[in-house]
């Protein structure tokens, strides 16, 4: 059965399976995959990532990807990795500089995990922007409102069902996948009716997941 899930994702991260909003994130991992192919390896991963981040924006470019204009007003909040806008009484935009990845691929990768996962909140990548010259992607999700706190006890059982082991606090290990998922605490997994609603999630893979 795992072996199964962990062929179907390996698929969906290398765009030959489709997903819930995954199309433009599948085809920008893609190209940076193919950018490491032909260039050289970096001598450090602050200098691969600079190098990635320039190849990005020549394709966000090229994609017509650049968001000019966001509605600063209707700012919400923002933690380490992202500023959050109300886009609408339905809709958030998130600005993510990817802070919490070695690279943007990863970044992306964090994306289609998500929206495999828990497609009831999936991301929607709609483009990128850039202050201070920091690189955001700007994705869209579904706005929770919820109904009361969360109970990280519920959100425990719920992993552990799933094949994720609690390995420290609120971060999760999936053995069998390769999947780490980490920062499950409670303002980062809402409660609506009793239900769920896993809103931001950091998932990394580690080198078991790319195994047969």
């Amino acid at each position: 059965m795992q072996n199964h899930l962990k062929h179907e994702l390996q698929n969906v991260l290398s765009g030959k399976s489709e997903i819930r909003f995954g199309r433009t994130v599948q085809s920008i991992a893609c190209y940076l995959v193919d950018g490491e192919k032909t260039s050289k390896v970096a001598e450090n991963e602050k200098h691969f990532k600079n190098q990635e981040t320039k190849r990005l924006e020549e394709y966000i470019s090229q994609e017509k990807l650049w968001i000019k204009e966001i509605d600063l007003s209707q700012y919400v909040s923002e933690g380490a990795e992202q500023k959050v806008y109300l886009k609408d009484t339905e809709h958030v935009l998130k600005l993510n500089d990817s802070i919490y990845y070695n690279s943007w691929k990863d970044y992306l990768y964090n994306l289609l995990l998500h929206n495999y996962f828990f497609p009831d909140t999936a991301y929607e990548l709609v483009g990128f922007t850039k202050d201070n010259e920091i690189l955001y992607a700007v994705v869209q999700q579904s706005y929770v409102s919820i109904t009361s706190s969360t109970d990280l006890t519920k959100v425990k059982t719920f992993l552990t069902m799933n094949g994720f082991v609690n390995n420290r606090n609120n971060d999760y290990y999936n053995p069998e996948l390769g999947i780490i998922l980490e920062d499950l605490h409670d303002e980062n997994v809402l409660t609506r009716n009793e239900v769920l609603y896993f809103i931001d999630t950091v998932f990394y893979l580690t080198d078991e997941f790319w195994k047969s």
